[in-house]
């Protein structure tokens, strides 16, 4: 274990590496070869390189006993490939398909394929959709802000004082916040303001949507 602890990051590194290579691997053998059967394997190594990395984090928590920046990447990365990562990779799979009807010659698009690109291209289906995502956004980021703040404070009364009285955050120290520690309080901090700019631009497309198809 003190092997895994010295080198957790080089490991995670490792593991998205590999896992972007399994993506491109399947997408090469399934568009380009023609071999359906077997570019499901990397799509099996794919979700297998993303179980080692929520195992490998479980893993240092149980030795340190404590929430560290490791630990918080991996839960980001192993909620987003559980969530927008799903339709990440729809995208890439529909570019994919694209690409690789132009070099080979042969269509590889479906028409639920022209179908989803023309949606693409309505204002309503785009301000739904990202309406959409920034519900889900908030939930997560409510529910990971909720457990972020359970570690630091003492209960239910202590959370609501911080969330009535905002003045801990112009101190900028954590010893003054809801959040245990300060890697917590920082990441807590950056994903709020990262999580303001992605709703305000997500429901512009509602607020202000664009007049043509």
């Amino acid at each position: 274990m003190e092997i895994i602890i010295d080198y957790q990051w080089e490991i995670f590194i490792v593991a998205e590496i590999l896992s972007l290579v399994a993506l491109l691997l399947f997408g090469f053998l399934r568009y380009f070869l023609n071999q359906k059967k077997l570019s499901l394997i990397f799509i099996f190594v794919f979700l297998g390189l993303l179980a080692l990395e929520a195992l490998l984090g479980f893993l240092i928590y149980r030795v340190t006993g404590e929430m560290s920046t490791f630990q918080i990447v991996i839960i980001i990365f192993v909620v987003y490939a559980c969530t927008f990562g799903v339709y990440d990779f729809i995208k890439l799979d529909r570019w994919m398909r694209k690409k690789f009807s132009q070099w080979r010659g042969v269509d590889l698009l479906t028409d639920k394929d022209y179908r989803a690109m023309e949606q693409n291209k309505d204002p309503k289906y785009i301000a739904r959709k990202y309406r959409y995502s920034s519900m889900i956004h908030l939930i997560i980021f409510v529910a990971v802000q909720l457990i972020f703040w359970i570690y630091g404070t003492s209960g239910l009364l202590e959370m609501k004082e911080y969330l009535t009285d905002f003045s801990w955050i112009e101190e900028g120290r954590f010893e003054n916040s809801p959040y245990p520690n300060e890697t917590i309080y920082q990441i807590g901090m950056i994903w709020g303001i990262v999580f303001v700019a992605d709703f305000l631009y997500s429901w512009s497309y509602t607020i202000f949507p664009s007049s043509e198809k």
